[in-house]
């Protein structure tokens, strides 16, 4: 009896990547040719969309919002796909250069082994000599780090993460209960924390983004540092959750 091919999902959040989508997508078919690819398009302005279809081919999907949701409910759009049409495990993986397909392998491992739920790939757990972060970054990942142990007993390195490994089971939970609002990652450590489910980090190298640039400033990113750690307590606060 042959043994029916495991799918996988990768979820490509993006918004005014142009400078950049062509080539994360020509980077996941080199390394991940097998799986299907989801570009969530979150209402770009520029040629982001026109450049995906122009690559794309019968392992792609784009679906485009009508208006801009931000990071969170671009990423519960694709793990909603990816759970509606059956994906045995889903990736988060950014579509502004800085993930690596070659480090997907590395994620999924402790999934197919039934070790963990939700894998997070840590840039503090391994050598990122490509890879530099802003001090208030810095500072949040700490912060977030401190409470994730206060919280939940788990030091996670890397809270604010967002390449992300999703088994059957937890894509079934995010795919409903995702938060959907900008910078959702801390807070989803969380709830899976809460909720039992098995997470854990893997030590995975990332790069700089290869165009565009962020949009936080000092003033917005104290006012999202303040809007996170709120989520997070209320996270920890809320009854314990069953898929639907």
């Amino acid at each position: 009896m042959k043994t029916k091919p495991e799918t996988t999902c990768i979820i490509i959040p993006c918004h005014n990547e142009a400078p950049c989508i062509a080539s994360v997508l020509e980077n996941l078919k080199k390394h991940m040719p097998e799986a299907h690819y989801v570009f969530v398009n979150d209402a770009s302005t520029d040629r982001t969309e026109k450049i995906i279809r122009e690559n794309a081919d019968e392992n792609v999907t784009v679906l485009t919002l009508p208006v801009n949701l931000g990071i969170g409910g671009a990423v519960q759009t694709g793990l909603l796909y990816a759970w509606r049409n059956g994906f045995d495990c889903a990736v988060k993986f950014d579509g502004d250069g800085q993930h690596l397909a070659q480090e997907i392998p590395l994620l999924l491992e402790p999934i197919r082994n039934g070790r963990a739920d939700l894998v997070i790939g840590s840039r503090f757990l391994t050598d990122n000599a490509g890879f530099k972060s802003t001090f208030m970054r810095r500072l949040g990942i700490r912060i977030f780090r401190v409470l994730s142990r206060l919280l939940t007993g788990r030091t996670i390195t890397d809270n604010t993460s967002g390449f992300r490994a999703y088994g059957k089971r937890a894509l079934e939970f995010a795919a409903q209960y995702y938060p959907a609002f900008d910078y959702p990652e801390p807070e989803e450590v969380i709830l899976f924390l809460h909720n039992h489910y098995q997470v854990e980090e893997v030590p995975a190298a990332m790069a700089e983004r290869k165009g565009g640039k962020s949009s936080i400033n000092f003033i917005k990113a104290i006012y999202y540092m303040i809007k996170v750690v709120f989520a997070v307590f209320m996270a920890a606060l809320r009854p314990r959750m069953e898929s639907r």
